[in-house]
This record gives C-alpha cells, structure tokens and sequence, in this order.
C-alpha cells in the first residue's frame, strides 16, 4: 500500500464541516474527488494531516479554530464603491447582505470572492476573509487510492 507523501494525487472521498456541523463539502454520496497534494485544493493544515495515510483509510480530524483557513483578519473587510462594481460587472446588479460576488484578480488571472456583509449608498462592505476563517472545522477522509 501507498503512503500519502507531499506530492502524491489522491482519490478520496472527504466532507468538511463547519462548527455547526453542516457539511460545506461532501463527496461520500457522489463521485469520489481526485487531487494532488501541495497545489492548494486543500489547505495545508489539512494535508499535513494525510501525510503517511494508506490507501484504505478512513480517518476523521478535528482542526482548531483558524487551523485549517486561518485567522479572520479584520484587513480584509473593505468597502468597494458602487462605481468600481459597475464598472467591473453587471451595471444593473442589485447586491444584498450575505451575495457572493467574484472578483478578477489584478494580473487578470484567477480571481477571489467577498461576501456583501454591509449595504451602502456609495459603496459596499465586502468580506473578503474564507467563510471558515477563525473556525474549527472536522474534515473527514477515505482513502481509495495513492499515485
């Protein structure tokens, strides 16, 4: 049997769960997720705990408050003016508390994602840290293959 080692693609079924106990991921009753360890589909917290798993696996951890996503930072609360978000995107969108609104990045690669905490009339409040930042979260995995 294959270890688990920095670099190795995985075929795993995994569920991760918020303080609440809902799942914000579940492939145990779908499709088993295929990734590579140390390209960022998980955190590092969570790969340092598949290292040296076997295939066959079925492990459950329980990570610290901000282990997993980090510490919420209060930096990463910003306004954004109306304008910009026009000017971005849709320049008829009505945005509420609690939308998802995606970003571009600023080398017009990739982008990231803040969530509309506080509406105003110039401009809103956007959180920008990972929804599980500051939180304790269960990961639980099963191991079905090691390359």
């Amino acid at each position: 049997m294959n270890p688990i080692q920095a670099g190795s693609f995985l075929t795993l079924h995994y569920r991760l769960s918020g303080p609440d106990g809902a799942d914000i991921v579940n492939t145990f009753d779908d499709k088993p997720a295929t990734l590579s360890l140390g390209t960022g589909q998980l955190s590092p917290a969570i790969e340092a705990r598949l290292i040296g798993l076997p295939e066959g696996a079925h492990e459950r951890f329980e990570l610290a408050p901000g282990e997993a996503f980090g510490d919420r930072n209060p930096e990463l609360l910003q306004r954004v003016k109306l304008t910009l978000l026009r000017q971005l995107g849709d320049p008829d969108e009505t945005y509420n508390v609690g939308d998802v609104v995606q970003f571009p990045g600023p080398d017009g690669q990739g982008g990231y994602a803040g969530v509309v905490r506080e509406l105003g009339e110039e401009a809103l409040l956007f959180d920008f840290n990972h929804p599980l930042a500051g939180q304790p979260v269960s990961f639980e995995v099963q191991v079905i293959g090691v390359l």
